[in-house]
């Protein structure tokens, strides 16, 4: 996972995140920067070309914060999130992540919500990109692959699939 400083525009974060995969990928495969491309196409993952192999890659951006996970054997998602408070949770909770994430969200106390809302949305999130699907309504079919939760400073979450 690559995270940079908040950048003033959302065109800005995306260089400059682009920019630091490439040059994290380089030190660590010990490659010409020139080696590394990014390549992306609306409605398709993003693909990170090194040397005449494809590998994974996903980037996430909220207010303050642009994260980027590389999977060099393999497909994966991130996403990120600042936690708070949505006023019409239950209708996307229904809408987006399924009866069984809305009911436990009516279960939770409130104060706990938005922080579970956000695990959640950003679990959902994270598994579409590392499937390679858009945003969706819920579908019963999830795609298959391993999440796991990223500690990040308050007020945000975030979760990689892989």
């Amino acid at each position: 996972m690559i995270g940079i400083p908040a950048p003033t525009s959302r065109p800005e974060a995306r260089r400059r995140l682009r920019l630091a995969v490439r040059e994290a990928v380089a030190r660590w495969l010990k490659l010409d920067i020139t080696a590394i491309a990014l390549e992306s196409t609306p409605g398709s993952p993003p693909r990170l070309l090194l040397a005449g192999r494809t590998a994974g890659l996903s980037f996430s951006h909220d207010e303050g914060i642009s994260l980027a996970a590389i999977g060099l054997h393999g497909a994966v998602g991130i996403d990120v999130m600042r936690v708070q408070d949505i006023p019409d949770w239950a209708n996307l909770a229904r809408d987006y992540l399924g009866p069984l994430v809305t009911r436990e969200l009516a279960a939770c106390p409130a104060a706990q919500r938005p922080l579970r809302l956000a695990q959640a949305w950003t679990a959902r999130e994270a598994a579409l990109k590392c499937a390679g699907l858009p945003l969706a309504e819920w579908s019963a079919a999830a795609p298959a692959c391993r999440l796991q939760a990223l500690t990040l400073p308050a007020p945000h979450v975030a979760t990689l699939a892989y």
